[in-house]
């Protein structure tokens, strides 16, 4: 099977265009991940991943998310959403509320300084997007490439085995 896919050696193996590809888009993502995260950090004192759950939040406009839902998204162990959460409502960014249509269940709501924290944030982050991963791309290949990444997004996303 290896010799067909033209790899017969360790050499031929990481010389080999698409694993270089992918070596090449991982180490742009964690490079990109590195930067953005440590301004989000630095400037708005939370981290990528909070940042991350604030934007999840803020796209349920208000009714919340249960903290399944919330893991499934960032595909975080029950434990380590539990986790999350937890540092984020101490941080007054979320807070827990019953679920009006499940009497044992619990959602996970923005406070207003949630709110305001991932406004702040996603200006900061917007702006390091535009300088850090737009604006090495030659302009006519942006939407191209914002479009082929969101194929890839889904298609691994739905690769995944769900979570319990």
């Amino acid at each position: 099977m290896a010799e067909q896919a033209g790899i017969a050696t360790a050499k031929d193996a990481a010389d080999h265009a698409q694993i270089v590809a992918f070596g090449r888009l991982l180490g742009a993502a964690n490079r990109l991940e590195y930067i953005l995260g440590r301004a989000i950090e630095e400037e708005c004192g939370i981290s990528h991943l909070m940042f991350e759950v604030l934007l999840i939040l803020g796209r349920t406009d208000g009714s919340g998310l249960s903290m399944k839902a919330i893991g499934q998204e960032q595909v975080l162990t029950t434990g380590g959403v539990t986790r999350l959460i937890d540092r984020m409502e101490a941080a007054g960014l979320v807070e827990r509320a019953d679920d009006p249509t499940d009497r044992r269940g619990r959602l996970v709501l923005l406070t207003p300084l949630g709110e305001e924290t991932a406004i702040r944030a996603s200006q900061v982050h917007l702006e390091n997007i535009r300088r850090y991963f737009l604006a090495p791309l030659p302009a006519s290949h942006r939407d191209r490439f914002a479009e082929d990444l969101r194929l890839l997004s889904h298609a691994a996303r739905d690769a995944l085995p769900r979570l319990r």
